[in-house]
Formats: C-alpha cells, sequence, structure tokens
C-alpha cells in the first residue's frame, strides 16, 4: 500500500505581514522557499506517483521546490482541467519513470477569507475586536464577513478528496498533495474522523510534511464507502 504526504506550503510573503491571504494570489517569502525545500528533503526518499495542489502560486511554487529535491528527480506535468484532461488523456501519456502528473484543484484552495483578505491581522482585530475575529479564524461555524467558515470548506474539500484522491490511493499510489491550512485541517479531518471542535484548534506548520499510511487510512474508512 502507498502513502499519503500532505504538506502545507511554506511561508508565503503575506504570512511574513501577518496578513489574511486567502484566495489572494501571494507567492512565498525567501523563508518559505527554504522551508519548501527541506519539507522536499524530509521526504526525498517517498517515490511519487501523483501530485495534488491548489490553484495558488504559493501551494504550486511549493510543489515544485518539493519534487526538485526529490530522489526521482521526475518532471511535473500539469494536467488540464474538464474537457482538457480528456483530451490530454487521451493523446499523452506520461512516462511514470521520468514524469509525475500534477493536479490543480480549486477545491483545495485556502478558505476563502471574503473582506479580511489583504488586511493585517492585529489591525483586524482592532477594527471588530479581538475575539471576534479569534472567532472568524478558528471556530467551525462562524464565517468572517463574505468569506468562508471551517465548515464551508470541509464541504468543498471532501468530495474531491473521496472522489479524486483517495481512489488513487488505494491503488498502491504514493500521493503529494501541498495545500493551506484550512484544508489541509479538512482532510486531516476526515482521514482521522477528528470532531469538529478539535479541528478548529489543529495547527499545520508551514513547509513540515504530515505521512499517512494507505493500510492504516483504508481501515479507518472502510466503512466510509471511498472506494
Amino acid at each position: 500500500m502507498g502513502k499519503l504526504v500532505l504538506i502545507r506550503h511554506g511561508q508565503s510573503q503575506w504570512n511574513l505581514e501577518n496578513r489574511f491571504t486567502g484566495w489572494i494570489d501571494i507567492p512565498l517569502s525567501n523563508q518559505g522557499r527554504k522551508e519548501a525545500k527541506q519539507a522536499g528533503r524530509t521526504v526525498r526518499d517517498i517515490l511519487f506517483d501523483w501530485a495534488f495542489t491548489s490553484k495558488l502560486i504559493r501551494a504550486v511554487e511549493t510543489l515544485l521546490l518539493v519534487l526538485s529535491v526529490n530522489q526521482e528527480q521526475k518532471t511535473p506535468i500539469f494536467v488540464p482541467e474538464g474537457e482538457g484532461e480528456k483530451n490530454w488523456g487521451e493523446h499523452y501519456k506520461p512516462n511514470p519513470l521520468r514524469e509525475i502528473p500534477v493536479y490543480r484543484a480549486l477545491a483545495l484552495n485556502e478558505r476563502y477569507y471574503g473582506d479580511l483578505q489583504g488586511l493585517n491581522k492585529l489591525d483586524s482585530a482592532q477594527r471588530w475586536g479581538a475575539e471576534q475575529v479569534r472567532l472568524w479564524r478558528r471556530s467551525y461555524e462562524q464565517a468572517p464577513p463574505g468569506g468562508e467558515s471551517l465548515k464551508d470548506t470541509v464541504v468543498r474539500v471532501i468530495p474531491y478528496l473521496k472522489e479524486i484522491i483517495l481512489p488513487s490511493l488505494s491503488n498502491n499510489k504514493n500521493l503529494l498533495i501541498v495545500a493551506h491550512g484550512n484544508t489541509l485541517r479538512a482532510i486531516i479531518m476526515m482521514l482521522e474522523n477528528m470532531p469538529a471542535e478539535k479541528v478548529a484548534e489543529l495547527e499545520i506548520p508551514t513547509g513540515s510534511p504530515i505521512i499517512f499510511e494507505a493500510e492504516k487510512i483504508s481501515e479507518r474508512l472502510s466503512g466510509e464507502g471511498w472506494r
């Protein structure tokens, strides 16, 4: 059985500036690039078959840096979506020894922070109150103005995980997911059968791989119909 490796992207420029990022497309900071390469070195001996990431550059950049130090040195091939994916599959067959298909999905995007995006977190606390901002950030069901709650993010992520990612894992593949703090919380919530109040408190550091064994995932989710 294969492995599922989860990595939160390295520090972004707005992480460094303590700003809400959400869906704003902000690149990694210099520190974030170092974190991404260190994450890659940690899992360099895992031979990945497929990779999944979000549409956002900080996750894509992290993925490429992780793969750049993998011992196999496979070339990432970005798979088109929709009809493009169908046509790609008909006309191009990747060489699994030299290339790794990379799937970018909106479902794996960070939680959408709505009106908070771009704002400094300390300034936001002064404007709306520290407790209100804490609830927007850490509660399961409260959403910031115009944005998503963690619950909304879970609803968006889990179908993609169950329908696209986990069936691939059951085929003895090693899969890599590079995404964001809240989307990875949603994935871990399902894989660990974690209650909502626990997942809201879960901290996922940037650039630190989390490894799941496919066999253990299969045992835990055998009654969930994910195959």
